[in-house]
């Protein structure tokens, strides 16, 4: 009688965690795309030319994209 009791808290244990795990991955799914097949676009720093995702731009008062506030910085230095 024991071991059945055992053997049912550790197939408990098993299928918590287990469910734990599934669930941490489904949060750290990418959420699906709005538009689908849509590319966002690319600028290229007018600092080191680097081409990035549009949405991490950092532009300058003249609407210079830059990739990085240290770049901008840089570049307005010269």
């Amino acid at each position: 009688m024991k071991l059945l009791l055992w053997a049912a808290i550790i197939l408990a244990v098993i299928w918590i965690l287990r469910s734990k795990k599934s669930a941490a991955k489904a949060d750290n799914a990418t959420p699906p795309r709005s538009t689908e097949g849509a590319a966002e676009a690319m600028l290229s720093c007018a600092h080191c030319k680097t081409y990035f995702p549009a949405s991490e731009a950092v532009f300058d008062s003249s609407h210079t994209a830059f990739c990085c506030v240290e770049h901008r910085r840089q570049h307005a230095a010269h």
